[in-house]
């Protein structure tokens, strides 16, 4: 493509288009925000910061703010406007004409609307804007939503529609789906009936709001608040709007309008009571505090209205299959939702999308459901589905029909071009704790397989075994665990060697042998971490040659948290790292300082760009937007690297000796005598000190990575030996959480 976006411009700082806007940022490219007043862009802007839509401080600043009448001639050298403001045609046709007027040729504009058809936004604007007009359909948190649906119309330049796709995908990290120009699009079409559904027939069932949320939530792989917990989140006032505006657009035969949720009873009470939610205090659900100030949670009987105290969930299969076949009341809503669910959105599917695999991302991406509709009833079986609702005397919609003569949908998932995933990659080597895959022109992938990708034993003979081959391009350290890159070092093996000081210190040498082989390979390493790389999976990615991170990815050395030290190497590769980066003073102390200011904080960063600032990733590492394309990224980088390549040589650095040391301890009992850090706290960060200011070695003396890795293993023994210490480390193993002592 030639066509880029360098520029954005998002006109309308609510909620949306404040989120639009702080993601555009996020990607690194300046955006103008305007809304009626400039006080109010700024107001927009306030909220994102407080929201936590930016992914780091830096991006706020690439956020210009302004207002519609004063500064619409700052859109002129926009690459993309997006406009977010209120839900109604004649504001959204009138300021478009105004857009129209400023706006250079080929500049892409897009409405963030959900109910308007894109015909009647184009209706009587010029030939010019229609081209480069498109329905851009967010969901909310811009952030962390990934779906994204966009609606071309026939007027369409196709490249202005594909510069879209192309910055969706790639600068704001979205998965794109196309979408025909129908009212509520694809996920909320389905998604506003399924809702519908799932609240009318608890009723109808006269279920609980327990238990019609325990079976709409894990049996059907929906999100755990359930249908009663997610009309309390979404607020229980936008039903008039949300659902009155989808009834004005949806034809006269659609079935959503067999289920009058307009004139529910129950509803209408609850907002005109103002029991509206979360945002309200209250809703379905609501928090209370108890005698003892314990705050507890109450549920509405939805007969009466009154709240009570809330009942645990009953117990349902988790097997959709067996649970809608008991003949019960539960069985028979979930039978009731599943049929209903599945049976609309094979009917409209032929109408609304491409693809049955697309109406199933939506529902992923945009409900965060586990599987959509689709892959639900192959799960349950679509022949099965098929026949009851025949035996009932039901509608079979035809795609459905086709679907159970042929064994089930079975498409596969939705894939934008480019897309690697480690599926496509054939084994290599396969173990328990580690698989190795061939991605191709040379280049492995080796992905952890232990629980939450800790580092075991076994996973580190397999960082040993492919560290040692010599028939590799390079290789790419990824995998596809949805929460946890690594979370470090296997914690009840590292227990279980507490009274083995031997083994203990074998078990800390090998993970720093291993580590080190990373960089002494003969090839490129490249980590890939999304999710979370704490303590020993962060360690991992700072031996590698280069690290391609998800935008999102939580990166930390926390050990202080349990105790000890970062002693696979994370202490020296850090301050390694810190005495390289040019924006530091120089001399011996402002790279130790640094170094221990962001092992002692042990704080795990809130995205890619928080770990770039605190110097867990490099200026020259990547940051992927888009999770999908993070392996593709990564092996692409390898590839650039292993030309030529050839392992870094070993460094030495120049520290500032016990001098320093005494200088970083002055802030610690400084902090220990206002109360922030505990006795134990202060031994372990004076270990910490010494090994960042070299130990004993003279003033600005150069200190060699292996003297490093040495002091390392002798902090973590010492610290291993301490009572407190191995409270700390049995305390977290058996409760997960650290102990304050």
């Amino acid at each position: 493509m030639t066509r880029t976006v360098r520029k954005a411009a998002v006109l309308g700082a609510g909620s949306m288009g404040g989120g639009i806007a702080a993601q555009f940022a996020n990607a690194g490219v300046p955006v103008v925000l305007l809304d009626v007043t400039a006080e109010q862009a700024r107001a927009g802007l306030a909220r994102q910061i407080k929201a936590g839509a930016f992914m780091h401080d830096s991006a706020v600043a690439l956020v210009e703010t302004g207002g519609i009448d004063a500064d619409l001639g700052r859109l002129a050298d926009a690459d993309w406007i997006v406009e977010a403001v209120v839900e109604n045609l004649d504001v959204k046709r009138a300021l478009f004409a105004r857009v129209e007027a400023v706006r250079r040729d080929g500049a892409a504009v897009s409405s963030n609307t959900s109910t308007i058809p894109l015909a009647r936004l184009t209706e009587g604007l010029p030939e010019r804007f229609a081209r480069d007009f498109v329905i851009t359909h967010f969901f909310n948190p811009v952030r962390h939503m990934r779906l994204l649906e966009v609606v071309a119309g026939p007027r369409t330049d196709p490249a202005t529609a594909a510069l879209v796709r192309e910055a969706a995908d790639r600068l704001l990290g979205k998965t794109v789906i196309d979408c025909r120009d129908t009212p509520a699009f694809i996920a909320n079409r389905i998604g506003c009936y399924w809702m519908t559904v799932a609240l009318m027939e608890a009723f109808a069932h006269g279920l609980t709001v327990e238990e019609a949320d325990a079976v709409a939530g894990r049996p059907f792989g929906i999100p755990p608040t359930g249908i009663f917990g997610l009309f309390d989140l979404v607020g229980i006032d936008l039903v008039p709007h949300v659902w009155g505006s989808l009834f004005d657009a949806l034809p006269a035969d659609d079935a959503h309008r067999a289920h009058d949720i307009l004139g529910q009873p129950r509803l209408r009470a609850m907002i005109e009571a103002g029991q509206v939610g979360r945002k309200a205090g209250g809703g379905f659900y609501r928090m209370v505090k108890d005698a003892a100030g314990r705050k507890t949670r109450e549920v509405m009987d939805l007969d009466t209205g009154a709240y009570r105290p809330e009942q645990p969930a009953p117990a349902v299969a988790p097997d959709l299959a067996t649970l809608m076949a008991r003949d019960d009341a539960l069985g028979r809503y979930a039978w009731a939702v599943l049929s209903q669910t599945v049976s609309y959105a094979a009917a409209v599917a032929p109408v609304i999308a491409d693809d049955p695999a697309a109406v199933d991302a939506a529902m992923e991406l945009g409900y965060n459901w586990s599987r959509g509709p689709f892959a639900l009833a192959d799960a349950v079986g679509c022949r099965t589905i098929a026949d009851r609702l025949a035996a009932e005397g039901r509608d079979v919609p035809p795609l459905l029909a086709e679907a159970a003569a042929a064994g089930g949908f079975h498409r596969p998932p939705l894939r934008a071009p480019g897309v690697l995933r480690l599926d496509d990659a054939a084994v290599m080597e396969d173990t328990p704790a580690a698989c190795l895959r061939d991605l191709g022109d040379g280049i492995a992938c080796l992905s952890f397989r232990t629980k939450m990708n800790v580092v075991s034993e076994d996973l580190l003979a397999a960082v040993e075994r492919v560290t040692a081959r010599r028939d590799l391009a390079g290789l790419v350290l990824a995998n596809d665990h949805p929460r946890a890159f690594s979370a470090g070092a296997d914690l009840a093996h590292f227990v279980a060697l507490l009274d083995d000081p031997a083994g203990l210190d074998a078990y800390i040498l090998r993970g720093q042998q291993a580590f080190r082989a990373l960089r002494a390979a003969p090839f490129p390493v490249v980590g890939a971490p999304q999710g979370v790389a704490v303590g020993g999976g962060c360690e991992i990615l700072l031996h590698c040659d280069a690290v391609q991170a998800w935008a999102e990815a939580g990166l930390g050395l926390v050990e202080r948290l349990v105790g000890i030290i970062p002693g696979w190497g994370g202490t020296t590769r850090l301050l390694l790292r810190m005495a390289a980066r040019a924006d530091l003073p120089k001399g011996p102390l402002p790279a130790p300082a640094a170094a221990f200011e962001t092992i002692a904080g042990a704080r795990i960063s809130r995205s890619a760009l928080e770990a770039r600032a605190m110097g867990f990733l490099g200026e020259g590492d990547g940051i992927t937007m888009n999770r999908d394309r993070l392996l593709a990224d990564a092996k692409a980088r390898c590839l650039a690297l292993a030309p030529g390549y050839a392992p870094s040589a070993e460094q030495a650095v120049a520290l500032p000796g016990p001098s320093g040391r005494v200088s970083l301890m002055n802030g610690v009992h400084a902090a220990r005598a206002a109360g922030r850090l505990s006795p134990h706290d202060v031994v372990v960060l004076e270990e910490l000190a010494a090994i960042v200011t070299g130990g004993d070695t003279q003033p600005a003396a150069l200190v060699a990575e292996d003297a490093l890795y040495a002091l390392e293993r002798e902090a973590v023994r010492r610290l291993a030996a301490t009572a407190a210490t191995r409270d700390r480390l049995r305390a977290m193993l058996e409760t997960g959480k650290p102990l304050a002592n």
